[in-house]
């Protein structure tokens, strides 16, 4: 496992820039990466780098652990082939926070969303993780298939918004949307459970159940999941094209067909 430097840049759109030594690498996700200096070489591989040497089947395994979690099937790796340390630097995806998690301090292995791996030190595997629990896979929705991040390595992880850490005690539990979940430790119990009240369930806007995560262990959570930031942008976006002019009762009435015709003078 390489050991690596790092910085962090920037506050809601930031980037990693990562340092290598002369024979270290780093992976990074597919089309994540912002520059990298001369002197690295760039090598795109099936899978996630780490089972290169494990033949075609291990290949095959770990290409096809990141298709089912919706990545893609392929990983870059960075290598230093010069003589004096290089940097690489990978951007995040959308508004958020850049989060560093040491593998080896949390016991080898991170669960976390499947969307949320930026870059990592060579030799980070990057898996699936099922919830076991069987509400979880019918109700769970994006806390379902999850990814496991396994090594003794740095990993960087992307979450939206504001994030919060969260230690949880032996029996502490925590009630929260399941979109809201960036990642937890591999001894956090996650279940599914309902709302409670039917009028809450259909009007309070949280959905019919929440996820339920039991300690002991650590918990990341974001404010800004992806998922809601996307509806915002679809419910906000003029649905018959054309613009929408926000706070003008003439735009509102300009993209009509009738009124629109007439205030642009085609009134016959």
């Amino acid at each position: 496992m390489d050991v690596i430097d790092y910085h962090i840049t920037g506050d809601d759109m930031q980037l990693v820039e990562i340092e290598l030594d002369p024979g270290e690498a780093a992976i990074g996700e597919a089309g994540s990466m912002l520059f990298m200096e001369s002197g690295l070489e760039m090598d795109t591989v099936f899978g996630d780098g780490s089972a290169q040497q494990g033949g075609l089947f291990g290949k095959l395994l770990g290409a096809g652990k990141r298709l089912i979690t919706g990545e893609s099937l392929f990983t870059t790796i960075y290598t230093n082939q010069g003589q004096q340390k290089r940097k690489v630097a990978f951007a995040a995806p959308y508004p958020g926070k850049i989060i560093p998690m040491d593998l080896g301090q949390l016991g080898g292995t991170l669960i976390c969303q499947k969307d949320s791996f930026l870059c990592a030190a060579k030799g980070v595997s990057i898996g699936i993780h099922f919830q076991q629990k069987l509400g979880v896979g019918f109700f769970g929705g994006e806390g379902f298939i999850m990814q496991k991040l396994e090594g003794n390595g740095l990993a960087f992880v992307h979450a939206g918004g504001t994030v919060v850490r969260r230690e949880l005690q032996m029996g502490e539990q925590l009630l929260l949307d399941t979109g809201c979940l960036v990642a937890h430790s591999n001894s956090v119990n996650f279940e599914i459970q309902y709302v409670g009240k039917i009028k809450t369930a259909l009007f309070g806007g949280e959905g019919l159940f929440l996820a339920r995560l039991s300690g002991p262990g650590t918990v990341w959570l974001q404010s800004l999941p992806f998922s809601r930031l996307a509806s915002r942008v679809f419910a906000a976006a003029p649905q018959n094209g054309g613009s929408r002019e926000q706070g003008s009762l003439l735009g509102g009435l300009a993209g009509g067909t009738v009124l629109g015709g007439l205030i642009g003078g085609d009134d016959e």
